[in-house]
């Protein structure tokens, strides 16, 4: 029984890798928001130009009310996943490190907090009656669907996610073994392209269902 607590507590690769990244961000917050300035440093500066960036990105989804109150949880959602996707440029990862969002794991824990994410804004901007309603729209007779796709959701989000981390990392390695030189620079250069879309295409997907979700009459 000791044995089974001591392996069940015990810290895996990439629950050691998700505590650096946090750790990390954190610490690039405090400084980066430690002495704000009219005449920012460096990294207040790149802080703000990243922010603006993607407040801009999430306002075209969610129009400018509904990104001002969603805007923290959907860029928390971005960062994390692009500095996850990310640490796998860096040396010694796969071998020293996992990469997080390689990790089905990971990518399906993220899709549960967005699941419960769209449902918690839903309640909040209609009310619980007014939501569980809006699922019997435009028919009620497609009630069954509505709901199917509401668990599907998560799971699509968890899968591509980790379906593309995992396969990039796997088909990078492979070229690294057929030609070591030239190429990687080629593959890591594109790795920082993909790493970007993958983790704009989750955050993009969830805004979108949050705005399904906290749609009213009106609008």
């Amino acid at each position: 029984m000791a044995e089974f607590f001591d392996n069940f507590l015990k810290p895996t690769p990439t629950v050691v890798t998700m505590w650096v990244i946090m750790a990390v961000l954190v610490l690039f917050s405090i400084l980066a928001t430690r002495k704000m300035k009219d005449k920012p440093g460096v990294l207040q500066n790149i802080a703000e130009m990243a922010v603006s960036k993607l407040f801009g990105f999430i306002e075209g989804v969610l129009g400018t009310e509904r990104t001002k109150k969603y805007f923290p949880v959907l860029a928390t959602f971005f960062i994390l996943i692009v500095v996850c996707n990310y640490s796998g440029l860096l040396p010694g990862a796969g071998e020293l490190f996992t990469v997080p969002t390689s990790m089905l794991a990971v990518t399906a824990a993220l899709a549960i907090i967005g699941f419960f994410t769209i449902h918690t804004t839903g309640i909040r901007t209609k009310g619980l009656k007014g939501y569980l309603l809006s699922f019997l729209k435009p028919v009620a007779l497609l009630l069954p669907i509505t709901l199917l796709e509401q668990f599907i959701r998560p799971m699509s989000l968890a899968l591509r996610l980790y379906g593309n981390i995992y396969g990039e990392e796997k088909v990078t390695e492979t070229f690294y073994g057929l030609v070591p030189i030239l190429l990687p620079i080629v593959m890591n250069v594109l790795s920082l392209l993909f790493c970007l879309i993958q983790a704009m295409i989750f955050t993009m997907l969830l805004a979108v269902f949050v705005a399904e979700a906290t749609e009213t009459e009106e609008e």
